[in-house]
């Protein structure tokens, strides 16, 4: 009886090691795991639940938005104004490097350190800031677009390169017209901190 309760110490603590050693590798290949993730897949995840969000921007700007779409290097959300009713809405794309941080609710931010079961990846993530752009210019879509210092932008893209767009600027709401352009400006891709449309133009 002695050394059959001596055993059955044995394996008890056995057992409790090896629960350890298990429980330490799994933390371990967890944090392994993490080290590899990109925020385009967070981003990826948060999208497709269309997770509400509170977004950085530069100039200590922030926003209240739903994420909903992934590009490249940008990602779209729909915002609520803080000062307008929660009816008035807008959609806007912001580059990824505008964006300065996010507060998601604890729940989201969890979950999307787990991408497994997100959607794949379709062609709009194949999509650039420029590839957006030139579509928006060969439409004529008036568009009002914020940079990274604040100043306010409003006209229609003329035509985007690989890292600038040029835009010829006039009043909101009005077409592009030679009458209605009262400048033309070359804005680097990196000094747009948003890009917004005039009605529902988004890709």
């Amino acid at each position: 009886m002695h050394w059959d309760r001596l055993f059955e110490d044995l394996e008890g603590q056995l057992a409790a090691e090896w629960e350890s050693e298990r429980a330490a590798l799994d933390a371990e290949s967890e944090r392994l795991r993490v080290s590899r993730l990109e925020l385009r897949s967070r981003l990826r995840v948060l999208c497709a639940a269309t997770a509400p969000a509170t977004v950085d921007l530069p100039g200590g700007t922030r926003i209240r938005a739903r994420l909903h779409s992934l590009g490249s290097d940008w990602v779209a959300a729909t915002i609520v104004e803080a000062d307008e009713t929660s009816a008035a809405r807008s959609t806007r794309i912001l580059p990824l490097h505008a964006v300065r941080g996010l507060s998601v609710d604890h729940g989201l931010l969890l979950a999307s350190l787990d991408d497994s079961d997100a959607a794949a990846p379709v062609l709009r993530e194949r999509m650039s800031l420029g590839f957006v752009l030139r579509d928006l210019g060969r439409r004529r879509v008036p568009v009002r677009i914020i940079s990274v210092d604040g100043s306010d932008f409003h006209g229609t893209v003329d035509r985007a390169g690989a890292d600038h767009l040029d835009i010829a600027l006039h009043d909101p709401g009005e077409p592009r017209t030679a009458q209605a352009v009262r400048g033309f400006r070359i804005i680097p891709f990196s000094a747009v901190t948003s890009v917004q449309t005039v009605g529902d133009h988004m890709p």
